[in-house]
């Protein structure tokens, strides 16, 4: 990879431990397991991929992600926060690139499939199938921006773009 994603920075010295990925996703999986939490939110939209954030606190963030076939993000990290998500309803094709470079791993997640990241993960999703796809997301702390890439020819990746999150 040509660069490194921006990172948060440390926690103050006795301030709470980030949520470990593992941790982030049995958090994505409690919310996925109470579907009256996230099913009201549910919208789909064929302009773009729709997406609310759920709950916010001090230490982690959720949000609910929707997925038309055809639907996906470009390359991108989530600006140093750890994650996980979970898909509880159609399919998603994860491509996951090693920080040393090389080929992007691929792997289909079906409902109940659970994908959890460190601070410094890079991948996109895309929702490859035919039917409409649903996922709860995780994050800590609460993503501020990411950053976007482009693949190279051969592998790594280039540094295009790094954009706030907001609603």
């Amino acid at each position: 990879m040509s660069s490194t994603p921006t990172l948060s920075p440390a926690p103050p010295a006795g301030a709470p431990a980030a949520p470990t990925p593992a941790a982030l996703g049995e958090l994505a999986r409690a919310v996925a397991g109470r579907p009256d939490r996230w099913r009201p939110a549910v919208r789909f939209d064929a302009a773009a991929r729709f997406h609310t954030r759920l709950e916010v606190t001090g230490g982690h963030e959720v949000w609910l992600l929707t997925w038309l076939p055809g639907q996906g993000t470009e390359i991108h990290d989530h600006g140093g926060a750890a994650g996980a998500f979970t898909v509880v309803a159609g399919v998603l094709t994860e491509r996951a690139f090693p920080a040393s470079g090389g080929a992007p791993r691929a792997r289909e997640l079906a409902a109940g499939g659970l994908r959890s990241f460190g601070p410094r993960y890079v991948h996109e999703v895309v929702n490859a199938g035919t039917e409409p796809a649903v996922s709860i997301h995780a994050y800590a702390p609460a993503l501020a921006a990411m950053s976007y890439y482009a693949e190279l020819p051969g592998g790594g990746l280039r540094p295009v773009r790094t954009d706030p999150v907001t609603d």
